[in-house]
């Protein structure tokens, strides 16, 4: 059964930074385009951040552009989104999400991805 556990959600100030974890069961990690997905209230839900597993760019909404990194670790199938200089809009429910079939990596397109982690809130004060 397909499954994407995340971690390290919590609350910080603004400007700080957290770490968020995804690990996913091997199959749908292997050569995948996996990202991070946001939905704060009354906002449709945004790619964060993507990547490809198999080796290749990470691509990034242009609001987290040097702020957030995206990257993997391939001996644990985990893929990680680093968070710098969090402002208070960054707050909203992370979720981490893996491609189910045929996802152009660089869209950040909600409805590519066909398996989705039980997501992570994250709340950026000011």
């Amino acid at each position: 059964q397909a499954q994407l556990v995340e971690s390290g959600g919590g609350s910080v100030q603004a400007g700080g930074s957290l770490r968020l974890s995804c690990a996913a069961s091997g199959y749908i990690y292997s050569n995948n385009c996996m990202g991070w997905f946001r939905q704060a209230p009354g906002k449709e839900r945004e790619g964060v951040a993507t990547i490809y597993t198999g080796g290749g760019g990470a691509y990034y909404a242009d609001s987290v552009k040097g702020r957030f990194t995206i990257s993997q670790d391939n001996a644990k199938n985990t893929v990680y989104l680093q968070m710098t200089s969090l402002k208070p809009e960054d707050t909203a429910i992370y979720y981490c999400a893996a491609c189910a079939d045929g996802c152009f990596c660089y869209r950040r397109e909600p409805s590519d991805f066909g398996y989705w982690g039980q997501g992570t809130q994250v709340t950026v004060s000011s």
